[in-house]
């Protein structure tokens, strides 16, 4: 190992994987905003959050968990040029006032201060670092 491996390491570092409850906070800030599908969450967090990754495994486990807690409803959406429907998801809008609190600990994890939703998307500033 040489003193470049060293700083390219912490220039460049590796990917944080997000966990299973981080995992579920986000998916609500997200739902808050637009029906959303998994690999658009993913494709969401990488390109907004460019130091973090939210794996297939974990996603669709926090996706499980929310659609079986009655927080969030799949349905199926028919795509122009895409040959099978694509399964979307949207916020149940009973829970809207528990997913705009559990959102909070996305945005206070990002670094984000706590924003009135009229004003600014947390999804859409970037993290402090």
């Amino acid at each position: 190992m040489k003193f470049e491996d060293i700083y390219q390491f912490f220039e460049d570092p590796p990917p944080i994987y997000l966990n299973k409850e981080l995992a579920v906070c986000y998916v609500l800030s997200m739902l808050l905003q637009q029906d959303s599908y998994g690999t658009e969450l993913i494709q969401r967090l990488a390109i907004q959050y460019p130091h973090y990754r939210l794996s297939d495994t974990v996603l669709y486990g926090a996706l499980k968990f929310l659609e079986d807690e009655n927080a969030i409803d799949g349905y199926w959406k028919k795509v122009e040029g895409r040959g099978r429907p694509r399964r979307m998801y949207r916020l149940n809008p009973d829970w809207r006032l528990q997913a705009e609190e559990l959102a909070e600990f996305w945005k206070i994890y990002m670094g984000n201060p706590v924003q009135p939703s009229c004003t600014q998307s947390p999804a859409f500033s970037s993290p402090r670092r």
